[in-house]
């Protein structure tokens, strides 16, 4: 959730409602931006597929919304552990938000840590190939 923003600026549903502004789904859908925004999800979105969302808590991608899916039901389906989704959508407490921040930044570390070894397995694999190749 690297921007220029305040990380904690996130938590205001106003603010993930911001991400959604080329959202493919408007009214008369379940899957709203606003909808969207109030499930925890921001739109991620790439050439490929225009409906990606991920928690800003959990890290839990998901793309091929239709218009009649409930983003609270598919985040709770997906990421039952999400503790954005256990909070059930009720106002947040100061003491909430500090919970889910230590819990956001351990996913956020851990999608570092993904990343890195993946780069890291790349980098072995060609080096394997190129030692190979000289042997």
């Amino acid at each position: 959730m690297k921007n220029d923003q305040n990380a904690l600026d996130i938590y205001f549903i106003e603010k993930r409602l911001e991400t959604f502004k080329s959202w493919p789904f408007e009214e008369n859908c379940f899957c709203t931006a606003e909808k969207m925004a109030e499930a925890g999800f921001i739109h991620c979105q790439d050439d490929n597929e225009p409906d990606v969302v991920k928690c800003f808590i959990c890290y839990k991608t998901l793309d091929g919304w239709e218009p009649e899916d409930d983003p609270w039901d598919e985040h709770k389906r997906h990421a039952p552990q999400c503790g954005f989704v256990k909070l059930n959508n009720k106002e947040l407490t100061v003491e909430d938000i500090l919970k889910l921040e230590s819990q956001r930044l351990t996913n956020e570390f851990m999608e570092i840590v993904k990343s890195s070894q993946k780069t890291w397995e790349a980098y072995a694999g060609e080096t394997k190939e190129t030692m190979e190749n000289i042997v």
